[in-house]
């Protein structure tokens, strides 16, 4: 493990183009999966579905996700990121817009089922991309910054409910997601091709490796359960802070529209700050003890964050969390795309990703449940204390390979593809 100096490098032109693709279309995503979130009680009346069942929708989105980031995964370990990148935010921008003229329920759970194939295929391509192209030495600061493209979309869509949802409903929010859609799209067209994939293509072509011999070691195998196990209980702290939150400020505590956007503002103020200060900060102290610092801090901090009652202290315990916990995920990009196999970057960190979104994917159903029979304080708090210390525990555990050169064939897996061991230490 390389412990990597933050030594500033001036990105290219094609290392810009390469994140900025990626950050936008990350943003995307989150705009479109928060769109839902914000108004899916809305949505709930005018279809004539109860908030229970309308949270299945957010559940259809994250079920898919692993499918999309198998597909779109596979396909650009085996042809390069760039092209299965342009089509797939082709494909979710479309589903996304189609969503404004669901006649039904039914119609637009088929489509949110759909919509997260695309959003699936996204984060682990984009992030194999910008990790791939961005200097090692400022991989923890980019990080940290391409991870909070999805604080950045719950902040846009937060906005756009503000001044589109009286004007147009939510079918008007649906339709203008494809904007930012198209905008990604565009910055990805001017992308040139991954050279870590291109050395790793050369390498395997010379070798005959497969990606199944590699994805068979058993060291690649064992890291492959451990780091689902990691993104499972990360996304239930992702989402168990932020899905039934805004539901929790309206019909919780009883504030106005306009008052639950503005802490949804707030607290993705401090989500954006968070991860790009604490991605960078992993780049000196490690991307474990990062995550575990930021989780354990998350405990005090979850008695503002449920049982305040006035604007004021539920503003800053909700800034503080979001500010730990997407501090925690700003880590998330690098790390997983550091643990990764070169011959497998493209299929590795997302499907691991996905697959903890997939077991993390009731969780806004639970939670809706508890809060029916217990309140919403009672919901949060059962389900984020054991999520909090599952993170810092897995997190304490596991293994990081900080700096790891990508292309090279001794990066992010260090093992021989044919069972002999690792090349160097390596515990997860």
């Amino acid at each position: 493990m390389s412990s990597t100096p933050a030594v500033r490098e001036r990105l290219t032109p094609d290392q810009r183009n390469a994140f900025t693709g990626a950050f936008l279309g990350w943003t995307m995503d989150a705009f479109d999966y928060f769109i839902v979130v914000l108004v899916y009680a809305e949505v709930g009346k005018d279809l004539g579905v109860s908030l229970t069942t309308m949270a299945l929708l957010t559940t259809a989105t994250l079920v898919m996700r692993p499918v999309g980031a198998l597909v779109f995964g596979l396909w650009a370990d085996r042809v390069g990121r760039r092209t299965p990148l342009v089509v797939d935010v082709l494909f979710y921008s479309v589903v996304g817009f189609l969503c404004a003229f669901a006649p039904n329920f039914t119609v637009l759970f088929v489509l949110r089922l759909l919509y997260g194939i695309g959003m699936g295929g996204e984060w682990g391509l984009g992030a194999a991309l910008a990790m791939e192209k961005v200097p090692a030495s400022r991989r923890g600061f980019f990080s940290g910054v391409l991870q909070q493209g999805y604080s950045t979309g719950y902040l846009l869509a937060a906005v756009a409910y503000y001044l589109i949802d009286p004007h147009l409903g939510w079918r008007g929010m649906f339709a203008v997601s494809i904007v930012p859609g198209l905008l990604a799209l565009f910055v990805r067209t001017r992308v040139r091709e991954s050279a870590a994939w291109e050395q790793t293509r050369e390498r395997v072509a010379l070798t005959r490796t497969t990606p199944g011999q590699v994805f068979r070691n058993p060291l690649v195998l064992r890291r492959f359960v451990y780091l689902v196990l990691l993104m499972t209980a990360f996304n239930w702290m992702s989402h168990g802070t932020q899905d039934v939150y805004p539901t929790f400020l309206k019909e919780g505590l009883g504030f106005s529209a306009d008052s639950a956007i503005g802490i949804a503002v707030i607290y993705n103020v401090g989500a954006i700050i968070g991860g790009t200060l604490l991605g960078a900060a992993s780049q000196r102290i490690g991307r474990r003890w990062t995550i575990v610092g930021c989780s354990l801090l998350g405990l005090p901090v979850l008695y503002l964050f449920t049982q305040s009652t006035t604007f004021g202290m539920i503003a800053l315990g909700s800034f503080l969390m979001q500010f730990l916990v997407q501090g925690a995920w700003g880590v998330i990009p690098a790390h997983l795309t550091e643990l990764s196999p070169d011959e497998i970057r493209g299929f590795y960190p997302g499907v691991t990703y996905q697959l903890g979104n997939l077991f993390a994917s009731l969780n806004l159903y639970l939670q809706e449940d508890i809060a029916a029979g217990h309140g919403y304080p009672a919901a949060l708090v059962w389900t984020l204390v054991p999520v909090l210390l599952c993170v810092a525990g897995l997190a304490a555990v596991g293994t990081e390979r900080r700096g790891a050169v990508f292309g090279a064939g001794a990066g992010a897996a260090a093992v021989d593809v044919r069972g002999s061991g690792a090349s160097s230490p390596d515990r997860g």
